[in-house]
């Protein structure tokens, strides 16, 4: 049966790069809610020409709408979670092939994991090979800025869902599945301080810049790289004439982490920073955005299932914790299993050398497949 899917997908590997093409070259940046809706569109093709189902389209007003499609029956269901929206201007990048590589915006991140997980469940259709569970593919536009209006829509299925699967792109070189992902928290602190002229006046003055520089070696100093938590003070700005003591000055705080109890640890530590300077002060804003995908002994599990599956097509899976976050944090929080790392093989997310490895992309196609007729 498995000599049987991954021949499938070799057959059809030309199919299965035209149709990445074809979704790469609709591009998608997530604040261009008309870019992303027609992408959108795009989809909705794919999904109804393969998958033979049409999507429900979740309508939304500031981002890209989402597109839910059910493939399948039963009283259980799997989920699988994807996003079509990038960090690409409209032709920042291009579409192009080099050799074993294809380039493009967006193709690593993640929309070959989207086509990947639409033939899988097509070469389970053709191959009339029986599934006991249906399947919703969720594919939101918003992951990139935050998922804010698709995290409830999420978590509303994954409560439905046996497991979670989703398609973002495998650990560069090793090619490993991820079962667990650091949180992130996202904060703002405006500092308020007392204008004066910077000549006459300069000790009237409350810098907002000076307790800008106090704050972020504070903040800095949280990062604790044993435990896994990493603090930047990202963007940092204050002041609006050069010979004005400022009396405005912002700063915009990434964390990440790799648990809960760290995660609140660090918000409260952000939470009750003190001004160094008198009569300077302080409001701070956020907290946690993604919660940090834990691995548990269901996690585990979930991929050893996979692990059994790479083995009959010649794979051999590993797993791995990484830094950055996805919407597979949001329903690892809710104790659903969680398997990440599922897409495409290659490298330069976010960067201008994004790229998959074209000979990979029917073989883990066939993962795919192999895990849900497995699940």
């Amino acid at each position: 049966m498995m000599d049987k899917i991954f021949e499938y997908m070799h057959i059809h590997r030309g199919d299965i790069l035209s149709d990445l093409e074809l979704l790469v070259k609709s591009e998608s940046p997530s604040f261009d809610k008309k870019q992303v809706d027609l992408c959108g569109d795009i989809l909705q093709f794919l999904i109804r020409k393969h998958l033979g189902v049409q999507p429900d389209v979740i309508l939304q007003e500031g981002t890209g709408n989402h597109l839910r499609s059910v493939y399948g029956q039963g009283e259980e269901q799997i989920l699988i979670l994807t996003h079509f929206d990038t960090v690409w201007d409209v032709g920042r990048l291009s579409y192009r092939m080099e050799g074993n590589k294809a380039f493009g915006p967006g193709i690593l991140d993640m929309k070959s994991g989207i086509i990947q997980a639409i033939w899988a469940i097509k070469a389970c259709k053709e191959l009339d090979m029986p599934l006991n569970k249906k399947i919703v593919l969720m594919c939101t536009s918003d992951e990139e800025i935050g998922s804010h209006t698709s995290r409830s829509l999420i978590e509303q299925e994954a409560k439905n869902s046996k497991v979670t699967l989703v398609p973002e792109p495998a650990v560069t070189q090793t090619g490993a599945l991820k079962t667990g992902r650091k949180g992130t928290s996202v904060y703002k602190m405006t500092i308020t301080g007392k204008a004066s002229h910077a000549g006459n006046h300069h000790a009237d003055g409350i810098s907002a810049v000076e307790e800008m520089a106090h704050q972020i070696l504070f903040l800095q100093s949280l990062t604790d790289y044993e435990k896994g938590t990493t603090v930047n003070a990202g963007i940092a700005n204050g002041g609006n004439r050069i010979n004005v003591v400022a009396e405005k000055a912002e700063i915009h705080i990434d964390v990440r982490m790799s648990n809960l109890l760290e995660a609140k640890r660090i918000s409260h530590m952000i939470h009750q920073a003190k001004p160094h300077l008198k009569g300077i002060t302080l409001e701070i804003e956020g907290g946690v955005n993604r919660p940090p995908m834990e691995r548990t002994r269901q996690t585990e599990e979930l991929f050893h299932v996979a692990k059994e599956c790479g083995d009959e097509l010649g794979l051999t899976l590993t797993e791995a914790f990484v830094g950055g976050g996805s919407d597979g944090n949001f329903t690892a929080a809710l104790g659903i299993p969680t398997l990440d790392g599922l897409g495409a093989i290659g490298d330069g997310i976010h960067a201008e050398h994004e790229h998959i490895l074209i000979d990979q992309l029917p073989v883990r196609a066939a993962l795919f497949a192999k895990l849900i007729t497995k699940l």
